[in-house]
């Protein structure tokens, strides 16, 4: 017998579950599928969602668990767009062919080709034997003739010929016994008030002083201050804790080869190689970067120098965002000893998430409810240090900002980067509760089919 919470889910099943099986019903798409025959996690990502079933306009194809009604109109959608996927997924096996034939090692084939796949199968329909190679050969050279020299390949070139390699090494060994470890004063008073009056600042109200106590910790060098004492462990918190480096002191930048965005190491941890690498695989105008060369030079000073920034103001930012994310809670109670207006507003939107409250109200359910292991659990667990991937998230923010000489030049604009990055975190979140309720969901009714 099924119980009241199968009976529930009764005619809801996984988003997940329903796209998977729908996908499989087309034929002609095994290019932006899966090898057990589902779709690619890019090809949801950049074609189904925002090309096909655009969830936003078609909200009963929203969310991790859709209703019968759901599931017809996915269906429907996906269907309707079959020719065009199925010339998509043509378009892809014929650039990749050509790309191999240019010798072009440059970028990811599907976040880099999915959506102009797309594009193309929509205004030309299915590649044509007789001009199909001439246009994905234009299609390529448009999308990778932009970057001026600054590719990843470029890189891994100039970094590892032996001579370079050696010179490289002994200049950030030179920068990095040159750094300073003194004169790290604190500043935590007036990086408080900052965090109290800047978003009213950025309302209109308060605009004046949250500018003054900004001005008033450039002049100070502040950010420096705090960027020593992480170096010396005289900062509250550890770099280790902070979850900006696997040691409690950050330690010499090695030169590095190699990089893949799935496996880079923690933002203070990561070699001269992977930092510039992830410069470039985010831009979208290399040309606009500076050269290679300049690139390395520049970077062989910025890794050695407090929070790993040459600009102040960005120094400045990653010390008001420490505060601003050592105090975050998105699991829990609220501290009101020390609380500013920042974290007041974020935790309260944050908290105020739904998906974060059944993510909570899941992750303690006990374990014997169901006989597999609970997916939220893990993520409940990131959600009790919410400080480590915000602290991750503004630092490459802050990174490409430097490399870009993109300085902040007042509060708002501070404040924009700041709560822009818990944004950024809390929707990151929320998808990935989305696809652990989803999980969820299905084990639960798989256990309950089982029981009954």
């Amino acid at each position: 017998m099924r119980t009241g919470t199968g009976r529930a889910a009764a005619g809801r099943r996984p988003r997940g579950a329903v796209l998977d099986e729908v996908w499989r019903e087309l034929d002609g798409v095994e290019a932006l599928s899966g090898p057990q025959g589902g779709p690619l996690s890019r090809t949801v990502k950049l074609i189904l969602d925002p090309l096909v079933i655009r969830p936003v306009q078609n909200p009963l194809c929203a969310g991790p668990i859709v209703t019968a009604d759901g599931a017809v109109l996915l269906a429907t959608r996906v269907h309707a767009s079959a020719d065009v996927l199925r010339a998509s997924a043509e378009w892809f096996t014929v650039l990749k062919q050509v790309r191999r034939s240019l010798r072009i090692t440059e970028g990811n084939p599907q976040d880099m080709y999915f959506q102009r796949c797309f594009e193309l199968a929509v205004t030309t329909g299915r590649p044509d034997p007789a001009g199909s190679t001439a246009t994905a050969e234009r299609t390529l050279r448009e999308l990778h003739d932009d970057t001026a020299g600054r590719t990843t390949q470029a890189l891994k070139v100039y970094v590892s010929e032996p001579a370079r390699a050696r010179e490289i090494a002994k200049l950030i060994d030179i920068a990095w016994r040159r750094r300073p470890l003194a004169g790290g004063s604190d500043h935590s008073a007036e990086v408080a008030g900052l965090l109290d009056v800047a978003p009213s600042g950025r309302l209109g109200a308060g605009g004046a002083a949250a500018d003054e106590i900004f001005d008033t910790l450039l002049a100070a060098h502040a950010g420096t201050g705090s960027g020593i004492r992480l170096w010396t462990a005289a900062l509250e918190y550890s770099a280790a804790e902070l979850g900006l480096s696997a040691t409690a002191v950050p330690q010499r930048p090695q030169v590095g080869t190699t990089a893949s965005t799935s496996t880079l190491g923690l933002p203070l941890d990561r070699s001269l190689y992977e930092r510039i690498f992830t410069v470039l695989q985010g831009s979208s105008e290399r040309a606009d970067l500076p050269t290679i060369a300049e690139l390395v030079d520049a970077e062989i000073a910025r890794s050695c120098s407090p929070w790993a920034f040459l600009d102040e103001s960005l120094r400045v930012a990653a010390t008001v965002g420490t505060a601003l994310a050592i105090g975050l809670v998105a699991i829990g109670t609220v501290n009101d000893g020390g609380v500013t207006t920042a974290h007041q507003l974020v935790n309260g939107r944050w908290q105020r998430e739904a998906y974060v409250l059944q993510a909570r109200r899941l992750a303690v359910r006990p374990a014997d409810a169901f006989d597999v292991v609970n997916p939220l659990t893990a993520l409940a667990d990131e959600l009790r240090t919410p400080w480590r991937p915000y602290l991750r998230r503004l630092w490459v923010r802050l990174h490409g900002r430097d490399v870009r000489d993109s300085t902040i030049y007042a509060a708002d604009e501070l404040w924009d980067l700041l709560d822009g990055v818990a944004r950024s975190v809390v929707l990151d979140h929320r998808m990935r509760v989305k696809q652990a309720l989803g999980a969820t969901v299905g084990i639960l009714d798989s256990s309950e089919s089982r029981a009954s």
